[in-house]
Order: C-alpha cells, then structure tokens, then sequence
C-alpha cells in the first residue's frame, strides 16, 4: 500500500474549534480513554468533511477501523449539527441585516433512476434539496433541512415557512424566478425574455445583488463531501448543518 502526506486548507482556528468541542462532549459523558485524541478525531473529522476522504482512506491514515471512523464522524457531525442555527435564531440575525438573499442548492446524492423523488429535473440528477438565507455581503446565516432534490424551491422555501417568517417581520429578500408568485417580501426578477426600459435594467440591478448569494453557495461547496454524497438521505441535513456550524464559527 502506497502512501502520501495530504493537506486541508481550513485554518488551525477550525481544528481548535473542533477539538474543544469533542474534550468538552467526552468530560460530559465521562469517557476515560479513545484511540484517538480529541485533536486526531478533530482532524480526522475535518478531512472527511472538507476532503471527502472515505472511511477506508482515513481509516488506512489514522490507522483504526473502519466502524471506529464510523462512529468517531458521526459522533462529531452530530454535536456540530446541534450547533447549527434553527429558523428562530437565523431569523434574530436577519432582523439586524438590511435585507438578505434566498437560493436553492441541490446537493448531488448517489442513488439510481428508480428513485424518482430524488431527481431534480433542474439539475438532471439526483439530489437533495436545500435553501440557503445569505446577508448582503454574501455571508452564510442560515441552511434548511434537506429535501428530495424533485422539490421545487418556491415549494421548499414554503415548506420551511421563510415567506411567512419574513413577511412577519417585513424583511426584504432578494431571490430568483424559481420564487415567483411566493410573496409581496421575497423580490424576484421580472419574467419575460424581450425587455427594454426599465424592467431590463430592473432585472439587472436584481442580478448584481442576488449574485452576491452565490457567494453562500460557494461556501458551502468548499465542503468537497457535499459535492457527492454516498451517505443515506436521513443523514444529509445532519451534514449540511454541521457544515454551517463549522463556517459559523470561523466568522
């Protein structure tokens, strides 16, 4: 077996992070000794997230199991998901913002045709459906849970009850065409394909402060775990959460 040293490009400030999180978690329920360290599991965490190592590869790295991998990923994933902001809480930090930007993302999963409420006619894949709620300088606030990627993100949006949380707070939302019709609070472009005058240029100044939310999405991208997930579907929002709490705390 051949092998190589391998890098991650998040910052110590992220593994310190980490590390306290998974000391205090084992004083708390009292655990007296694990093969790795809490810094180890910390990095080995990490990579999986950030590089999309296998738990083969990692367990090949740190020298443990497989199952251990297992276990010492999901044991993290899930007190970082715990972490991660509810609606109410986003909803504390947008009401401080002078407006936010609302978009969709469908995370690529591995499945095959026969799941037909995965496929994204959009995408043409397989996926899961996510909205993401970003501030007016691109920032990550908030990440819905995930939902089959055939989901349309008007249907999405209102099944997470964000027209409704922002309209009750009269906070302005840039978003795109796919939320026409959702409410008086989330601005969309205006539809047509032949415009001129002041709808072209409506639609223009739309587009230079919608694009900043892709800054969001890029963010979140930077997670290379998330460009291909071969989990099962009910552990996704715990990764995208955990994920978000992650970029949270390097803000």
């Amino acid at each position: 077996m051949l092998v190589y040293p391998s890098a991650n490009d998040l910052s110590s400030r992220t593994l310190r992070y980490l590390t306290g999180l998974l000391a205090d978690h084992r004083c708390r329920i009292g655990s007296r000794w694990r093969r790795l360290a809490c810094g180890r599991q910390a990095l080995l965490v990490l990579a999986h997230l950030r590089c999309g190592d296998t738990y083969a590869r990692l367990a090949t790295g740190f020298r443990i199991g497989i199952a251990m991998v297992y276990r010492y990923i999901r044991e993290a994933v899930n007190l970082l998901a715990a972490l991660a902001p509810t609606p109410e809480q986003a909803m504390k930090t947008i009401r401080r913002k002078a407006y936010v930007i609302l978009d969709g993302t469908v995370f690529p999963i591995d499945r095959i045709a026969a799941d037909r409420p995965y496929y994204s006619g959009k995408k043409k894949r397989h996926g899961m459906n996510v909205q993401v709620l970003a501030d007016p300088a691109g920032r990550l606030i908030w990440a819905s849970d995930a939902l089959p990627g055939a989901t349309h993100d008007l249907t999405a949006a209102r099944t997470h009850g964000i027209p409704d949380a922002l309209a009750a707070d009269n906070i302005k939302c840039w978003a795109d065409r796919a939320y026409q019709g959702a409410d008086a609070a989330i601005r969309v472009p205006i539809r047509g394909r032949h415009l001129c005058g002041w709808r072209r240029r409506h639609n223009r100044d739309h587009a230079k402060i919608r694009s900043l939310g892709e800054r969001a999405m890029a963010t979140l991208k930077c997670w290379r775990l998330l460009r291909k997930i071969r989990c099962s579907t009910t552990r996704i929002t715990a990764l995208v959460r955990a994920v978000v709490a992650l970029e949270l705390a390097s803000y």
